[in-house]
């Protein structure tokens, strides 16, 4: 195991609505980098929090950006000093996503990107300096310390794809039915401007990965699928929740009967609003899941969290947990069932946390 270097932080608290608050984990130049973005968070078997991010040089998308990470032990309420968990020079590491196994181990994926050679620029293949490459990094000790990066990009990557992405967002483990135990990441793939989303699963703990099938996108649906999220559901189905590229400004969604394996047609999400932003998808409890993104359609601002008790076929529950700038997010059920947050907020001017209750969501004024 690689021990890595702590940096010390100051975080900041202000008041939020009625008995909320807001916490600042990731502040814009500091900590040596010049902006922080793409958000990823889980909750240890134990309870603690841990909130990954970009540290960036600037604010594209390909700038030295290093895969970082902080840890906090009371709920959100502080923040540890920042734990640097990949760094490759002038390359850049993108789209962290975690993933907390029922035995406690926690998995992240991420991407490579040769210097010059970003999104845009990626080459096809699976080979060669040119190309998006999928690393792999564990921790068994609740993100103190990481295991050296695995190249996983055979197993995760189709040759004809010049990107892919995992989520950005979280993972999950299956409970239930014959694929019970299961690991799921979610992924898209490119060309740039020509996007597909798919399952990457292992029925081993990690060890090895599978790609499943495309997700199908029919000429009747306007747009492409980008970055996704998954869920599973209280039948046992997989759902697929995703940014709708060049779209209805409404999400994209699709669900699996196979674990994964398979999606049925991507379709556009009525319900649920976008300006062309990344989004969260939880499972809350058997009978909740719960959604969150700005609701706009063409500004990242109004971070709003969905509930639906109905597997996601309507959505009439929701809060507004912010009104002005919001973009990335995602979401974690703390230890006392408070429902935690971790979201670009302002223009990336930090990346911050804030909790809120189930029956808030719940509650007609809210809205």
């Amino acid at each position: 195991m690689r021990f890595l270097s702590l940096v010390l932080i100051v975080g900041t608290l202000t008041c939020f609505g009625q008995n909320s608050e807001i916490t600042t984990v990731f502040q814009r130049k500091s900590d040596g980098y010049g902006n922080f973005r793409i958000p990823s968070m889980i909750t240890a078997n134990s309870g603690v929090l841990l909130a990954f991010a970009e540290g960036r040089l600037n604010l594209l998308d390909h700038s030295e950006n290093d895969i970082v990470l902080k840890r906090s032990t009371d709920d959100g309420k502080t923040w540890d000093p920042i734990i640097r968990v990949d760094e490759d020079g002038k390359n850049a590491l993108n789209n962290p996503q975690a993933l907390v196994t029922r035995d406690g181990r926690i998995l992240l994926m991420y991407q490579r990107y040769a210097e010059g050679f970003g999104e845009k620029r990626a080459m096809p293949g699976l080979d060669g300096e040119r190309i998006c490459k999928t690393l792999l990094t564990f921790s068994d000790d609740e993100g103190l310390t990481w295991s050296d990066p695995e190249d996983i990009t055979e197993q995760v990557k189709r040759p004809e794809a010049t990107s892919v992405a995992s989520g950005p967002g979280i993972g999950i483990e299956l409970k239930q039915g014959k694929h019970k135990g299961r690991l799921i990441m979610p992924f898209n793939q490119g060309p740039y401007g020509k996007w597909f989303v798919y399952t990457v699963y292992s029925d081993d703990g990690g060890k090895t990965w599978i790609k499943g099938e495309l997700a199908p996108l029919k000429r009747k649906v306007k747009g492409w699928a980008n970055e996704v999220q998954m869920v599973e559901l209280n039948d046992g189905r997989l759902m697929l929740n995703a940014r709708s590229e060049r779209g209805m400004k409404k999400r994209k969604v699709a669900y699996s009967e196979d674990g994964g394996q398979t999606w049925g047609d991507v379709s556009d999400e009525k319900g649920l609003l976008e300006p062309e932003c990344q989004g969260s998808l939880i499972q809350y409890n058997d009978s909740t899941i719960l959604f969150c993104n700005p609701r706009h359609r063409t500004r990242r601002l109004r971070g709003t969290v969905y509930a639906s008790t109905d597997n996601g076929l309507t959505w009439p529950h929701r809060k507004i947990i912010y009104k002005e700038g919001f973009a990335y997010s995602c979401m974690s059920i703390l230890p006392n069932g408070e429902i935690g947050i971790l979201f670009e907020k302002d223009g990336y001017q930090t990346i911050s946390f804030t909790t809120i209750r189930l029956v808030d969501i719940f509650d007609p004024k809210q809205k």
